[in-house]
């Protein structure tokens, strides 16, 4: 049940959005095409066996658990409340 102006299921369909969102941020940062064979930052060699598992990679290992290790922010407040934006 929805309070105010909000219809029923309005907090779900949030919920649904901001998932959506995201996954499709994930697919977006996914790599695709061409594996290189050093990496990007570091300029070491990346094994065959990594390229083989992911399509399109450009970093090590050591390289991308750094990167992994980076908060992501999904830049989106569907909350709308004022505590949020005050923040």
């Amino acid at each position: 049940m929805a309070g105010g102006w909000a219809p029923d299921g309005a907090v779900q369909d949030q919920i649904d959005d901001t998932i959506a969102d995201a996954v499709l941020s994930a697919r977006l940062r996914m790599p695709a095409g061409e594996s290189e064979t050093h990496c990007e930052e570091c300029g070491e060699p990346i094994p065959e066996r990594r390229r083989a598992a992911v399509p399109g990679v450009r970093t090590c290992v050591a390289c991308q658990s750094g990167r992994d290790a980076k908060p992501v922010n999904a830049g989106f407040n569907r909350r709308g409340s004022k505590d949020s934006q005050l923040r």
